[in-house]
């Protein structure tokens, strides 16, 4: 065969290999037309190499009894919800003003993603590493019976070491430790990490394991969650991982600034239960519905309402996401967003649009600091879009800003994992607590304000005055948002 007839021959096979894979992302997956789209663009520019581009980060998860639940457990579960409804509905005259006014959130919520209400909570925030480790080791050490702990990134750094020999200490004193990792967030950790740990009687966990490293099949689809919970009274959640650079200790960063939960009452049974359901589906252990889904916590410890809502690639809703909308919808006069990433969809533009033009004061905080660069230019164009309609885009200065939180009309709150983009959407498994309570939602309102006065703003004028370069970069990050 001459050389001519080769390339032809190869440059043909190419083409039909690469229309059979572009009908499989259009008919076999059905995807949100954005997303399709930009895999397409993917297929069709860079063929072969795209295809296993997609293979790693592009395929939808099985979504069928994801987490491997009997019958028995799928029905005890869907009780709880229809108990909760039913509450809900005869209920509703006796509820406070506050729980009446954002019922149908509240419905939605317990509907959608099972994230039922507890109305007995306290809750303690932190915005700074140091504080927020000093009190989760702490209350490592006080523990007596069980810890269950969650990170998507855990690094093989003083903090970590830190962690792993303070739980390893626990586990040696009969204290029940299971500890949850990703191993794409977790990827500098070897697997003699946790040795001592396992040797002195505590259970590790990776959710999506590799079958041989570095090679992962499951990159796209990682756990991002950040939990603890501690004998079943005190549990964590938020956005703090675990590393040196979470105390400010990376010079690529400098000081961090997130937000995370310390929460006590009822929620930690909901809490509990979202670690449990991951770590059974990590390890593929025997489910104990009885034993372990049996909500424990009855007594009374607080006042403020709060629902854990979950979200992940295992759902078609996108719960976190829509909870986000419906409380932005829902503002009469402010919505203040704090997010590392900020690459929303076209439903949230336009909630985001909607609530502008209806007078609400809309603020976005976002690092000036990028830690993925199309990631930080694709933010910067979406952020800019709404300068146009009114909002406030405020830049934070003062190191890198990782928070997530939602408040609306120093009213509601959410904090947790989820960032505005794509990904937390539709790929990871993210988690969040939503707060009823105008003390919790007045102290991240202030906690927003004093970190504007590290922010410098971006106007209009400013955003008009971006370099050719700079327009560039937006727009080739833009057109990749769908699967950045």
């Amino acid at each position: 065969m001459e050389a001519g007839n080769v390339i032809t021959f190869i440059l043909s096979t190419i083409t039909i290999i690469n229309i059979i894979l572009s009908a499989g992302v259009i008919f076999y997956e059905r995807r949100d037309i954005g997303h399709t789209w930009a895999w397409l663009l993917v297929l069709f520019f860079i063929p072969i190499l795209g295809f296993l581009i997609y293979i790693f980060l592009g395929r939808k998860l099985k979504q069928k009894n994801f987490y491997h639940l009997s019958k028995e457990e799928s029905e005890f579960l869907q009780s709880e919800v229809d108990k909760q409804l039913a509450t809900l509905r005869d209920e509703e005259e006796s509820q406070s003003p506050l729980l009446k006014k954002y019922a149908d959130l509240i419905w939605m919520n317990v509907k959608s993603s099972h994230g039922l209400l507890s109305n007995d909570n306290e809750i303690a925030i932190f915005n700074d590493g140091h504080e927020k480790f000093a009190s989760l080791f702490a209350d490592i050490k006080s523990a007596k019976k069980e810890i269950n702990i969650q990170y998507y990134i855990i690094q093989p750094d003083d903090l970590g070491r830190k962690l792993r020999d303070e739980l390893t200490k626990k586990a040696k004193e009969g204290v029940k430790v299971r500890l949850l990792y990703d191993e794409v967030g977790s990827k500098k950790l070897s697997p003699k990490f946790f040795k001592d740990l396992r040797l002195a009687g505590g259970e590790v966990e990776v959710f999506f394991p590799s079958l041989f490293r570095p090679v992962n099949f499951r990159i796209n689809n990682r756990n991002h969650r950040k939990l603890c919970i501690i004998d079943g009274e005190i549990a964590y959640i938020g956005g703090f991982n675990v590393g040196d650079e979470y105390l400010g200790k990376a010079k690529k960063f400098g000081y961090w600034r997130d937000t995370h939960f310390k929460i006590k009452g009822q929620a930690i049974n909901h809490i509990q239960g979202r670690f449990i359901l991951d770590w059974h589906q990590a390890g593929k252990h025997q489910q104990g519905i009885h034993e372990e889904f049996s909500f424990q916590i009855k007594k009374r410890l607080g006042n403020i309402p709060v629902q854990i809502i979950s979200s992940g690639p295992n759902s078609e809703t996108e719960h976190l996401k829509n909870m986000y909308i419906k409380l932005i919808l829902s503002a009469k006069h402010s919505v203040s967003i704090q997010t590392p990433y900020f690459i929303p969809d076209s439903s949230f533009m336009d909630a985001c649009k909607i609530a502008l033009l209806s007078g609400v004061d809309l603020q976005i905080m976002i690092p000036n600091k990028p830690d993925h660069p199309f990631v930080y230019w694709a933010t910067w164009a979406y952020a800019g879009d709404l300068l146009a309609y009114g909002a406030k885009v405020l830049l934070y200065e003062n190191g890198f800003l990782h928070a997530k939180t939602i408040v609306v009309d120093k009213e509601v709150a959410s904090v947790g994992t989820m960032n505005i983009d794509s990904r937390s959407f539709r790929l990871n498994f993210e988690v969040n607590a939503i707060v009823f309570d105008e003390n919790i939602a007045e102290q991240l309102h202030d906690m927003f304000a004093e970190d504007s006065k590290l922010s410098t703003e971006l106007t209009q004028e400013k955003y008009n005055e971006r370099t050719i370069m700079i327009k560039f970069k937006e727009g080739i990050s833009r057109l990749l948002s769908p699967i950045l």
